[in-house]
C-alpha cells in the first residue's frame, strides 16, 4: 500500500497475484491438464466426433493451466480422440511454450504407460490424481483447472463450438482468457 498525493492507494488483485507469482518465479513450474467436450453447430466443419463418455457430438478442448488457473496451452480436436492420445500432443507443445514446466497433475482419464513415457521424454512428472471417495469431492490441485473451465464457460462464444476449424476454437479460448485477465487488471 502506497500513498500518492495524500490518498491511500491499494494494490489491485491482479497486481497482487503478479507480485506473488514474481516471488515464486516468473515462469510456471507446475500445471494441471483437463478436457472439456462441447457440441458443435451445423456449421462445424472438420474435426467433429462423438465422445461416448459424455455423450456429446462435437469437439474436445484440452487445456493446460498453471497453478493460478491461467492458460498455458489449448488444443482442440474431434471429440472421439481419447484423452491420453491428445494429451501427448498437448504435453509436447507445452515444452515449447513453457520450458520451465516440471510437474503436471491430471485426472484418471490420463492414465497410461505411453503417456507417462511422453511426459518423461518432455522432462515432466505426470501425476494422476485419483478419486478416493464416491460422489462430489474437491480434489487437490484439480479444482484449479475446473475453475478455469468455468471461467471460459461464461463466454457465450465458447458455449458451443461455432467454428469450422479447431484452430479457430483455440484462438477464441485464448481471446476469452486474455479478456478475463484484462478485465481483472483494470478493475
Amino acid at each position: 500500500m502506497g500513498e500518492e498525493r495524500g490518498v491511500a492507494v491499494y494494490p489491485r488483485p491482479l497486481e497482487r497475484g503478479a507480485a506473488k507469482k514474481k516471488q515464486r518465479g516468473a515462469k510456471a513450474s507446475a500445471g494441471i491438464i483437463d478436457s472439456q467436450s462441447v457440441k458443435t453447430t451445423d456449421v462445424g466443419g472438420t474435426g467433429r466426433g462423438y465422445d461416448g463418455g459424455k455423450k456429446v457430438n462435437g469437439r474436445k478442448r484440452h487445456i493446460l493451466v498453471d497453478t493460478l488457473g491461467l492458460i498455458i496451452v489449448v488444443f482442440a480436436h474431434a471429440a472421439n480422440l481419447a484423452d491420453s492420445t491428445s494429451a501427448r500432443m498437448l504435453l509436447t507443445e507445452s515444452t515449447w511454450c513453457e520450458p520451465t514446466l516440471g510437474q503436471v497433475w491430471a485426472d484418471q482419464g490420463y492414465r497410461g504407460e505411453r503417456l507417462q513415457r511422453v511426459a518423461q521424454g518432455c522432462d515432466l512428472e505426470l501425476e494422476v490424481v485419483e478419486r478416493t471417495e464416491p460422489g462430489f469431492v474437491v480434489l487437490p490441485r484439480r479444482w484449479v483447472v475446473e475453475r478455469t473451465l468455468a471461467w471460459l464457460g461464461k463466454h457465450r462464444r465458447l458455449s458451443k463450438d461455432y467454428e469450422r476449424l479447431p484452430q479457430m476454437s483455440e484462438c477464441f479460448v485464448y481471446q476469452a482468457m486474455t479478456a478475463l485477465m484484462l478485465k481483472r487488471l483494470t478493475s
